[in-house]
């Protein structure tokens, strides 16, 4: 499935894109919790590379004495990768703790850290192929490589905000175009894609550049991670900021999941993926909460607002659990940050309990309201199996029964806040965290000094058990697709020509330059379309035939200036001016792929600094078959969009001419 539809870039300019959104002051600050993370994954990777030869050691060897040594030595190594693995969990697999400028208290978010690379040298093999597939000189396009170059190294550390969004997605958007003009199905660069897991640190490589593809959206799905817990919750405004944000995480790791298979590292595989999607959606579920909660300084009189809220959160307590249960299962389990697991745990215990206490709070210090204004028992409350007869309102009418059934809520939610501070200090990660302890603890303390207050010396009456809150949402989020057109810009190898014919799925000739005269009846040719031209029609016997001119040939250059992006308009005009001293032209036909090329169709030979080939009459001898060919992939875009449908890539097809724009224009013979 493509993921974005590829453009050519027609009315391209020739502005590079701006590297806007690669914060230097944000990468100065960061610069040695950087070199940190480096710094392990160097380690990790020697770790690793000690273990292979330790197992291939000990596979290889009948020698038990040296079987008992590599033994130990491996679980020395193993030990070593359990430790830096937790340093690197310490680092990039935290909890958000700060407040960003607000005084009001609210529970951390679970950012992702992005996937960190190694840096890479795009300029031999685009170089090369430039020179080879299309017959120009690749040192001339040394300011484009440059530039490409440029972006990936400014996306490796770009700002927390749109701005670094626009950077990912504008590095994500060339990739695209570099999928769609250089690459073929048995033809890739040529280079090894390095890049860090994101949750173990462990390093992964592979020649695809799906790989590359698949890596850059997952940063762009954890950097909206990290915008969206750098929000300001406390208010409304950075509520619904935030909500946005980890939709669109959400989004983003469903299109990878959906979409990327072979998945080379773990944070990538479809367990992962769809654990951190669950993850996403549950803490846009508690911005939702948290945009519904009422100011400290509001009393709690409003019986059905208490009510609402109670049943959120117990929404992002059932969202919480949900997501419990999948990252405690393997694989995921095995790999997922074990403060991650923690936090997850706590907070669903923690909203549990928080659901309990505005029950309390509506049963005690709600205003008296009409049977019918309130919602049913049913509506509130989830049914105990063995009850099957119909419950009546949710409030008791009389004050000691609602006083009652308030102190067993505020119990449930006592005991439930408790076992989330019991958990939270089972993770020693999470012990460092004050501000979620913070939060919990204050709670406790509402729902402990209201219990007093409701507690009497002679109740000896026992205390009915609560029942559970029936979850729901007036706001249910959901995964929204990352705006991947906002970083569109305009194709970095533009100049090669538009991708309808000029990439290395098409195979070419390039003929001229051909000297065209006008005769009697004009030069003899019909011209269409734009960008490039198409010659539709040659007349018999003509001027343009005599030149050797034919059908289905494209112009890309008239009197020296090349033309692959002109208009129609603009190529008529050119040739009308040219009077009787006629046109210097050069096109290019379009081969089938079951010839092989000549020489005279990849060979880097130039004519003058515009970089055209020379003639094909010029060069008669053939080249050997490619050397690009790779075996397939590990990883690799799904197709299963495509299936079924005509041109997709499931269906064999023969190669043709490029078909003409919509907007193909037909003036007449000239």
């Amino acid at each position: 499935m493509i993921l974005e539809e590829r453009q050519d870039g027609a009315g391209a300019g020739e502005e590079s894109p701006r590297l806007q959104g690669c914060d230097s002051l944000m990468q100065m600050q960061c610069g040695q919790l950087q070199s940190r993370r480096a710094r392990i994954h160097q380690q990790i990777d020697k770790e690793l590379q000690m273990r292979t030869g330790a197992e291939n050691l000990y596979r290889a060897t009948s020698n038990n004495r040296v079987r008992e040594t590599v033994a130990l030595e491996l679980s020395y190594v193993n030990s070593n990768l359990q430790l830096l693995k937790e340093e690197l969990e310490e680092l990039s697999g935290g909890v958000d703790p700060g407040q960003h400028g607000s005084e009001a208290v609210t529970v951390p978010m679970i950012p992702l850290g992005l996937k960190e690379t190694k840096e890479l040298d795009w300029s031999t093999p685009l170089k090369e192929l430039i020179s080879v597939h299309f017959g120009e000189d690749g040192t001339s396009y040394e300011a484009e490589i440059r530039e490409l170059e440029a972006l990936r190294q400014a996306m490796r550390t770009p700002s927390r905000n749109e701005a670094g969004l626009e950077l990912l997605t504008a590095y994500y958007n060339q990739l695209c175009f570099l999928d769609a003009r250089f690459l073929t199905p048995a033809r890739s660069l040529g280079l090894f894609f390095h890049w860090y897991d994101s949750l173990t640190g462990v390093p992964a490589q592979q020649r695809a550049l799906a790989f590359e593809k698949g890596s850059v959206l997952f940063n762009i799905g954890a950097l909206h991670t990290q915008i969206g817990a750098r929000q300001n919750r406390s208010c409304a405004e950075g509520a619904h900021r935030a909500v946005e944000a980890f939709q669109r995480a959400a989004g983003t790791f469903s299109l990878l999941r959906e979409n990327f298979s072979h998945a080379p590292s773990p944070d990538m595989s479809p367990a992962s993926l769809c654990a951190l999607e669950q993850l996403m959606m549950a803490q846009a579920q508690e911005c939702v909460f948290e945009g519904l909660s009422p100011p400290a300084s509001m009393a709690p009189q409003d019986c059905l607002a208490q009510l609402r809220l109670a049943q959120e959160a117990a929404q992002v307590a059932a969202e919480y659990r949900l997501v419990h249960q999948t990252m405690a299962q393997p694989p995921v389990h095995d790999y997922m940050p074990v403060s991650w697991t923690a936090l997850v745990h706590v907070k669903a215990e923690y909203f549990r309990s928080l659901a309990h206490y505005h029950v309390a709070m509506a049963l005690c210090d709600g205003s008296p309201a009409t049977e019918g204004e309130l919602p049913t028992h049913e509506q509130v409350f989830l049914q105990p199996p063995t009850s099957c007869k119909p419950q009546g309102p949710v409030l008791p009418q009389e004050l000691e029964e609602r006083r009652q059934l308030g102190k067993a809520h505020l119990k449930r939610a006592i005991l439930g806040q408790e076992e989330a501070l019991r958990l939270h200090a089972l993770c020693r990660v999470l012990r460092e965290v004050d501000l979620l302890r913070a939060v919990v603890a204050q709670t406790l303390q509402r729902s402990l000094a209201k219990y007093a207050e409701l507690d009497r010396e002679d109740d000896f009456c026992e205390t009915a058990e609560a029942p559970d809150i029936q979850p729901k949402t007036h706001q249910k989020p959901e995964a929204r697709t990352p705006r991947l057109s906002q970083g569109k810009g305009p194709d970095i190898f533009h100049r090669l020509g538009p991708l309808s014919v000029f990439s290395a799925k098409n195979r070419w000739r390039l003929v001229g330059p051909i000297h065209l005269t006008r005769g009697e009846g004009g030069f003899g040719l019909t011209l269409r379309g734009d960008s490039p031209v198409l010659i539709a029609a040659v007349i018999p016997g003509s001027q343009a035939a005599a030149a050797g001119l034919k059908e289905g040939d494209y112009i890309v250059s008239v009197n020296g200036q090349p033309c692959r992006w002109w208009r129609h308009a603009e190529v008529v005009a050119e040739l009308k001016a040219a009077g009787e001293a006629g046109a210097s032209l050069q096109v290019v036909s379009v081969l089938p792929s079951s010839r092989l090329p000549t020489l005279g169709d990849r060979r880097p030979a130039l004519l003058g600094p515009r970089g055209l080939l020379s003639s094909q009459r010029e060069h008669g001898c053939k080249t050997p078959a490619s050397t690009w060919a790779s075996p397939r992939p590990l990883l690799s875009w799904s197709r299963k969009a495509q299936q079924g449908k005509p041109g997709g890539c499931s269906q064999p097809r023969a190669p043709v001419k490029p078909a003409l724009p919509s907007s193909s224009k037909c003036p007449g013979w000239l």
